[in-house]
């Protein structure tokens, strides 16, 4: 009788991998860093009030989040490069996946706690 023996992904196959997930990191880098940018001269552009000053935190927080989800991502991606066999590419899927779940039931209760306070502060300026 014939084992089975495991797949194993070859080395050059996850060097390959990693490489390709550090240059994706680099250009979004790049990308968020525009994105700042463009964000901060369009918050100068606007009237400051209690109202946008809210509304700022909030979009503030959106955009810290979405950083350190998309940095979530690029490690996942970096230790599915580094998985040297299927059980490490469904273990480290799992990790990822139920840490993500957390965050994000986290990310949308302080979202949704900040969208009160900056709506709730709007409607006191305008009494």
């Amino acid at each position: 009788m014939a084992q089975n023996q495991p797949f194993e992904i070859p080395q050059q196959l996850r060097e390959l991998a990693e490489k390709n997930v550090e240059q994706a990191r680099a250009a979004y880098g790049q990308f968020m860093d525009a994105m700042a940018q463009a964000t901060g001269m369009w918050a100068t552009a606007m009237p400051a009030n209690a109202m946008t000053s809210g509304f700022k935190v909030v979009q503030e927080r959106a955009v810290r989040f979405a950083k350190q989800n998309a940095e979530a991502c690029f490690a996942l991606a970096s230790e599915l490069a580094n998985a040297k066999d299927i059980q490490d590419v469904l273990a480290i899927q799992s990790r990822y996946a139920q840490t993500q779940m957390q965050a994000y039931a986290l990310q949308a209760q302080e979202l949704g706690r900040l969208m009160t306070e900056a709506a709730q502060q709007s409607m006191q300026t305008k009494s």
